[in-house]
């Protein structure tokens, strides 16, 4: 079971389960607990094949046993979502925690994969279950419609789920268009129905200084 102890330390009760969670994420433990470390980007011959082209360095360990494992990571904020045999997105440094009955790859997404610097590609998260994604400040969820498309600076996005079309536009971003913008910039718009997860902070991405 996953629970937030606070809003920066993740708790996850095992009774004889797993758990992945992020390569040295893990804070504390209590009961009996062994460790795998495991490969990132992927499971199997078709993560390790896109790990090679993309760079992608996600790194993650399963945690099995019984008692109360403790993450955290960088002091960062955390969020739990729940997933019902659906799909999300999230950029791999903002992946923190996942049941082990959830499928973890990589999926091609154009530029926009490349808001984290990491190469073209994103982390996606499969099944049903809960995971537990950071952000660097509270996080914010926007909700998606058919009639209320949003447009999402690059830096500051982290994850989205639900039926959602993505298109990278360059041009204008919201720096450019409060004058305080130098070279290319970039966008990121959803359309369709679902939820995206922003923060209150940029990471350097692909566009430069965005």
């Amino acid at each position: 079971m996953f629970r937030l102890q606070g809003s920066k330390t993740l708790a996850v009760d095992l009774t004889g389960d797993a758990v992945k969670a992020k390569n040295g994420s893990m804070v504390a433990y209590d009961g009996r607990m062994a460790f795998k470390k495991m490969s990132g980007g992927g499971e199997g011959l078709r993560g390790m094949v896109t790990r090679r082209l993309t760079g992608e360095q996600m790194v993650m360990m399963e945690v099995k046993g019984e008692g109360t494992c403790y993450f955290a990571d960088r002091a960062s904020e955390i969020n739990l979502v729940s997933l019902h045999g659906e799909t999300l997105y999230v950029e791999s440094s903002n992946l923190l925690a996942t049941d082990a009955g959830l499928r973890t790859g990589t999926t091609f997404t154009g530029l926009r994969g490349g808001a984290s610097g990491n190469g073209l590609f994103t982390t996606t998260v499969e099944g049903t279950g809960r995971a537990a994604i950071m952000s660097d400040g509270s996080a914010v969820v926007l909700r998606v419609t058919p009639q209320y498309p949003l447009n999402v600076d690059p830096g500051a996005y982290i994850a989205h789920q639900g039926r959602l079309q993505q298109h990278f536009q360059s041009g204008v971003n919201f720096r450019t268009l409060m004058g305080e913008g130098s070279g290319e910039s970039f966008q990121i718009r959803f359309e369709g129905d679902g939820l995206v997860y922003v923060q209150p902070s940029e990471r350097n991405t692909v566009g430069g200084d965005v």
